[in-house]
Formats: C-alpha cells, structure tokens, sequence
C-alpha cells in the first residue's frame, strides 16, 4: 500500500513499491524513479460510474499513478487533509477529493435534494475500503464532532466531506445570512445527527444564488 505523508500543508508526497493511486488529473507536480501516469474515464466504478457522473454533475477526472518511487501532488495551493479509512465510507465533494489509494472503492451517491449550489449537486462521491485519502480545502479544515447529543448544521457552501454513523437532512427556508439579516444565499442548510466527522472549509463556494 502507497505511503502518504503531507510536506507543509499544501503538498502531499505519495511513497509507492509496486502499488498505484488514484489522483485528481493533473495535480502531480513532481516525481521520482520509474512512474506511469494513466488517464481514468469517470473515477467511479467502470461504466454506470461514468454515466451516473455526467447525469448528476458529479464528474471526476481522475488518472492512475503507478510505479516505484514518489510522486508530489497539489492543486490550487489548497489545504490537504490526511483521512485514513478502515473498511468504512468517507463521503466528499468530488471537487475537494485530491488522491486516494488504488484499492478503495470510489462511487456516487444520492444525498437528497439540497438547491442548485455550484459543485455539489444531489449527489455526493463516495470512497470505501481500507487506505488513506487526501481531502483539499481552502483554508485550514477543520473536523467537528457529530454525537446523538449533539446534532450539527453546515453552511453547504463550507461542507467538504463526511465519515461515520450520520444521517444528513436539508433544511429549507433559512440560512446562516438570514441570522445576521443578510440575503442572497440559496435558503438551507445541512443538518447531520448520529456519530461521526463532519470536514467543513473556512471559506464558502459561490452558489447560482451567490455566496450560501
């Protein structure tokens, strides 16, 4: 399995033997030893991936690295986030999702109905398995905590990803502009309940609206 390991906070350096990765097209921004870089067609898994990602706008473009030595990947000077995954589900915007080891699992799936935000549409990308993710973010991420006790709402234009036991509902007709009396948002917000990790950025994506 490929090592990862983040140099500063903008840079990840993936170590491989023998073994590939997945990785946004053309993040790579340098590499050593003997490396192959294959175009994917979709990121999701073979043809129904493919067709569900044009469907929903979920697209993914997405090449195989495989080889020995070690390649650097980066995008945007955006925040990179290590996730490690031990035969659960990470759910993440597919525009926040830098590289993953070959073997997971990556899909789409149905999150429910949420307004027309840019980028993250009703349907979310999936990654499954055991290995390591890397996330991208703009500006330091930060991980808050989920329990029954203590349900959480995300501004959607923040909302990066998701792991855990959590169920996430769309709340209409107001949001965090709406508190301090400010308009121009696309009028919900995400509610998650149960037990798990909520990723959020401390910077918000433009919606058809505006900004969320």
């Amino acid at each position: 399995m490929a090592t990862f390991r983040l140099q500063g906070s903008k840079v990840l350096a993936v170590s491989m033997t023998g073994d590939a990765v997945k990785a946004k097209n053309g993040s790579m921004v340098a590499y050593d030893g003997q490396v192959a870089f294959k175009k994917m067609s979709g990121g999701g898994e073979g043809l129904r991936g493919m067709v569900t990602r044009r469907l929903t706008g979920e697209q993914m473009e997405v090449m195989e690295v495989r080889g020995q030595g070690t390649c650097w990947f980066a995008d945007r000077a955006s925040e990179i986030n290590l996730v490690s995954l031990h035969g659960d589900k990470l759910w993440v915007e597919a525009s926040n999702l830098l590289c993953t080891d070959a073997g997971l699992r990556t899909g789409t799936t149905f999150t429910g109905l949420r307004g027309g935000a840019t980028g993250n549409g009703l349907f979310t990308t999936t990654v499954e398995g055991t290995g390591q993710a890397a996330i991208m973010s703009d500006g330091p991420a930060v991980v808050l905590r989920v329990t029954p006790q203590y349900p959480l709402q995300v501004d959607p234009g923040a909302y990066i990803a998701h792991q855990g036991n959590l169920q996430q509902h769309f709340q209409s007709g107001v949001t965090f502009r709406t508190f301090m009396g400010e308009g121009g948002g696309e009028a919900f917000q995400i509610r998650f309940e149960g037990d798990g990790l909520v990723y959020v950025q401390p910077s918000e994506r433009n919606t058809v609206g505006g900004d969320v």
